[in-house]
């Protein structure tokens, strides 16, 4: 016996073989010619009708597997097309130019925030990628060595940075988990500098500020770390040389009250790095002559912070906290029978950055009334 598909009905059946071409269909009982073909199998247990039955199923499932296939293939078109859409969407909110794949850029507007310049905006779309490969390169270096290959003055930042790190906990930042918080240009008188801030994933918020030199945008270091001589704290507690430069904040005590006091009287914090918001204890209250150029310094940036201004002409929201400016100020340690005392000799600049002028201008005397 042979099975014989028929081509009529579609069913098979079983026939001897050799009957004669005029035998017919099990299942339809017409002549299954023209068109039978012998199926070389052995019968199945079921018999032909339920061989007949079991070859629709797996027709059925074939075509079924055909049509979950075609639905799959759309669903991931579909899927795709979303995706382009969304990214093309993200992609407004970066930074004009690509960074390496390691920095996330995405940049937060934030309401009333004072805004550039359409020359400035250019600018710092022409020189975006620059520096933040440079950056990226810089926070992936593994000793001062490599990362002084991406700071200013390389040759004389390794020396400092060896010793920074000697004296401080050591900085690490993985580039893949800063976002940027925005970038504004800085109006400095040897040139354009940028400046960029940025918030890390564990809620760090971080400035960075670049300048070019040698064309090249390389990271003011000094800046970033908040470099001073020494530690502040350890220099209060007698440690260390008695005089050093120090990047600071300064918050001006009684105000209103010593407006037309001789002296102004502030008190000194150091900064955390990354949490601006967080300062350590106060130091002992220092006199500063308002008739000294560095009382005057100190008068004019206290007067910009009030009004809202920021330093060349910055445009990021001011992250001091509040009635604090920075500062980077010369300071003595005198150790006397009666006890140590501290001096402000020499108000440097009212900014943390490394360029030679002190930020703002002092106010300028009024003549004597006749």
């Amino acid at each position: 016996m042979h099975w014989f598909h028929c081509g009529r009905c579609g069913s098979l059946f079983q026939a001897k073989e050799g009957e004669p071409e005029g035998r017919l269909c099990s299942k339809c009982g017409f002549d299954p010619c023209p068109g039978e073909q012998e199926i070389r199998t052995e019968p199945a247990s079921g018999g032909a009708e339920g061989g007949g039955s079991d070859t629709h199923a797996r027709r059925h499932k074939s075509g079924g597997r055909k049509r979950k296939g075609g639905n799959i293939m759309l669903k991931l078109f579909v899927g795709w097309s979303l995706l382009m859409v969304l990214i093309v969407l993200g992609a407004i909110k970066l930074w004009h130019q690509e960074g390496p794949p390691e920095t996330v850029e995405r940049i937060r507007s934030t309401p009333g925030e004072v805004q550039v310049s359409e020359e400035d905006v250019v600018f710092l779309n022409e020189n975006t990628k620059a520096f933040v490969e440079g950056f990226s390169r810089f926070l992936a270096s593994g000793s001062p060595e490599q990362a002084s290959q991406f700071v200013l003055s390389p040759t004389e930042a390794v020396a400092r940075m060896t010793r920074f790190n000697s004296q401080n906990p050591t900085i690490k930042i993985d580039p893949a988990t800063l976002e940027a918080a925005g970038k504004t240009v800085l109006h400095m008188p040897g040139g354009k500098a940028i400046e960029t801030r940025w918030a890390s994933k564990d809620g760090r918020l971080i400035d960075a500020v670049f300048q070019k030199e040698n064309g090249e945008w390389l990271l003011d270091w000094n800046h970033f770390v908040r470099f001073s001589d020494y530690p502040w704290a350890l220099f209060l507690a007698g440690t260390g040389a008695p005089e050093g430069e120090f990047r600071l904040l300064a918050r001006e005590r009684l105000a209103e009250e010593r407006k037309d006091e001789a002296d102004i009287s502030i008190v000194l914090y150091a900064p955390r790095f990354g949490y601006p918001e967080d300062v350590g204890f106060q130091s002992p209250e220092f006199l500063v002559s308002r008739k000294t150029r560095s009382g005057k310094l100190l008068d004019a940036a206290f007067k910009l912070a009030r009004s809202g201004g920021r330093v060349y002409g910055s445009s990021l929201p001011d992250s001091n906290p509040d009635g604090m400016i920075r500062v980077r100020v010369m300071v003595r340690r005198i150790d006397t029978e009666d006890g140590r005392k501290f001096e402000i000799t020499e108000v440097s600049a009212c900014h943390w950055y490394s360029v030679d002028d002190a930020g703002v201008e002092p106010a300028e005397e009024k003549p004597a009334e006749d």
